[in-house]
């Protein structure tokens, strides 16, 4: 078996002049996209303008009814671009390509009809059991953005959700730092003659980075806490300015916390639960109407009083510290977020149509084929496989025995 992998895996690596002989001719694809059923999911997967390169490219697009409500985008704003807008998700569901931001839900994956190629989060801590075997009898041929890599090799719905993540944390803090929510009363950031807001970041990666860029062009002083030197130097690198950089030891880290007038958890974890660090004794010695948001309560959180909350009741209050744990940050800044989802996609939908069909793509898109968790029903990552104890078939193989 590990032979024929390698015969493929060769084969994978031929130069794209060997390669143009096996492409079909162009596809006109039939894309649906379903109203997001997650809780406060306002999200969508493409902005009009981005339907309307699709159909001016021979495709079509069909739109249930209030899918782009919650990122402000009307159903005349899609149908003005050429979507078909329809009132029965069922329709939706008869497209070859189904389109989505949160996983598929059990009533969602009974209208998929066989063949089908989604496109959504996995989700991987909320899967059932149920769900991949009903996709797999259907033989669903599944991405995951979670997986999805750039031409760089950068994880790039994660990349740009978590910018998007770090500047808003930064804001909603400025928000409740205020006396409209019943804060300290302080500008984030500062002016001449005020000593500037202190926020502390636990966390060196992409959300933190953005998190550190943002408060500090608004004033703020920074102090940046990971147990990596080298994600702390690349911080240090990437914001191009100095700025206060420490590994977690408890004493360093205690002190600053219980001093600052803003914390942000932004550690996460590869696999399974991000870790907790920051006690329920420290939390309790911070000072009255700080501000705790927990970007990281999706996995867990990162502070021993956390709990999840929602953007309907965001904040509650322990120990006379605000906090923050809503886990779909993204969401509330939703038009943002579709127009950054909407650049990693829509190249990626018209290249499948370019191509003739996804298989191609994967063939020649490293970055498309690491996202495919279900390739026509068949399980490809090792990761689910290990969880659900079914043995995973090499993608690299199908593809070869498919074309």
């Amino acid at each position: 078996m590990s032979q024929l992998s390698n015969i493929a895996k060769q084969g994978l690596m031929q130069p794209q002049e060997a390669m143009l002989e096996t492409k079909t001719r162009k596809n006109n694809l039939h894309i649906g996209i379903p109203k997001e059923t997650s809780f406060q999911e306002n999200r969508i997967a493409l902005t009009p303008l981005s339907v309307a390169l699709l159909v001016n490219n021979g495709h079509q697009v069909l739109i249930e009814s209030g899918a782009g409500n919650g990122a402000n985008f009307s159903d005349t704003d899609y149908s003005e671009q050429g979507a078909q807008i329809t009132y029965d998700k069922k329709e939706v569901f008869k497209s070859d390509i189904v389109i989505k931001i949160g996983p598929p839900t059990e009533d969602e994956i009974s209208l998929m009809k066989p063949q089908q190629v989604l496109f959504s989060t996995l989700q991987m801590a909320s899967l059932k059991a149920e769900s991949l075997e009903a996709m797999m009898k259907k033989k669903i041929t599944a991405l995951s953005y979670e997986y999805l890599r750039d031409e760089g090799g950068i994880l790039s719905v994660i990349r740009s959700m978590s910018e998007i993540v770090g500047a808003t944390s930064i804001l909603i803090a400025a928000e409740y730092l205020s006396n409209v929510f019943a804060g300290k009363g302080l500008m984030l950031g500062g002016i001449t003659g005020v000593p500037p807001t202190e926020i502390v970041i636990l966390g060196a990666g992409t959300v933190a980075e953005y998190a550190a860029r943002t408060a500090i062009s608004l004033g703020a002083e920074v102090k940046v806490f990971d147990s990596s030197i080298y994600r702390l130097r690349r911080l240090q690198n990437n914001i191009g300015s100095r700025v206060f950089t420490s590994v977690i030891q408890p004493i360093v880290l205690n002190k600053a916390i219980t001093t600052c007038d803003v914390v942000i958890g932004a550690i996460r974890s590869t696999s399974g639960r991000s870790p907790c660090i920051v006690s329920e004794e420290t939390v309790s010695k911070m000072k009255p109407n700080s501000v705790l948001i927990d970007v990281s309560i999706d996995q867990g959180g990162c502070f021993e009083t956390s709990k999840i909350t929602n953007h309907t009741h965001p904040v509650f209050r322990k120990y006379d510290v605000i906090h923050y744990c809503v886990p779909n940050i993204a969401s509330r800044v939703a038009r943002t977020a579709t127009y950054a989802l909407t650049n990693i996609f829509t190249p990626i939908l018209m290249e499948i149509g370019e191509m003739g069909g996804i298989m191609n793509v994967i063939w020649e898109r490293p970055g498309v084929r690491n996202a495919i968790y279900l390739y026509q029903g068949h399980l490809t990552n090792k990761h689910l496989a290990e969880r659900f104890n079914i043995p995973p078939k090499d993608l690299e193989l199908l593809i070869i025995s498919n074309r």
